[in-house]
């Protein structure tokens, strides 16, 4: 009994840690006043990406991705195809939560839809929360800081090689999620990685293939 309550205890303190210190910069870093990276979007858009989904080092599949964002209300609907062209996996979310229209096997699973959902609403729309910190890193990389309105924290990092990283973290400061973009704007759907940490982590790589921004239809006058 003594060795599972040590066992769990490690565990516990493992699952927790200290989130990153952000300190005030120093002219050697930033010489104007921090302005907060946002590569996230700001009109409705549709997207197409290849998505190579790899585990322990190595790519498990290939797959086609079709997402449709809208900032404004904070929906999104996500496909996953097959590259015969078979839906595997297609559900919508918003403010009333996940809906599952199809979930082929291994998609079925409890909580991969929720958990998909939360990893493209992380990649493709604002952090809803509030702003509590900002500055920068020991490195010097800008770094803005929101607490989660449902819990956790994510910080959105500017790199100095131009590139941003966006990084979600559990109640307790532990990484759960990062996100590396290619920039500051739309180029920063060209390529996505994303790292799920953790003992069983994996990483998507999402490739563009194409994207258009999406014009709803006005209602017709009768």
């Amino acid at each position: 009994m003594k060795g599972l309550c040590f066992l769990i205890s490690v565990f516990l303190l493992a699952s927790c840690a200290t989130l990153p210190a952000i300190q005030e910069p120093s002219s050697a870093h930033v010489k104007e006043p921090i302005l907060c990276p946002f590569p996230f979007l700001q009109e409705k858009t549709r997207f197409i990406h290849t998505i190579d989904v790899q585990a322990a080092g190595q790519t498990k599949a290939v797959m086609i991705g079709v997402t449709v964002a809208d900032p404004a209300s904070r929906m999104f609907s996500c496909a996953i195809m097959s590259t015969e062209g078979m839906v595997v996996f297609e559900a919508v979310a918003g403010s009333e939560g996940v809906k599952v229209i199809r979930a082929l096997p291994p998609f079925d699973k409890p909580d991969f839809a929720r958990n998909m959902m939360d990893d493209m609403e992380l990649i493709f729309l604002e952090p809803a929360g509030e702003l509590v910190e900002k500055g920068v890193f020991v490195s010097g990389d800008v770094v803005c800081r929101r607490r989660q309105e449902q819990g956790g924290w994510v910080d959105v990092v500017a790199g100095h090689d131009g590139r941003v990283q966006i990084r979600r973290y559990s109640e307790c400061g532990a990484l759960k999620r990062t996100v590396n973009m290619d920039g500051n704007s739309r180029d920063a759907y060209k390529t996505i990685e994303l790292r799920s940490a953790g003992w069983l982590g994996y990483s998507l790589m999402m490739t563009l293939i194409e994207s258009e921004m999406v014009r709803d239809m006005p209602p017709v006058q009768k």
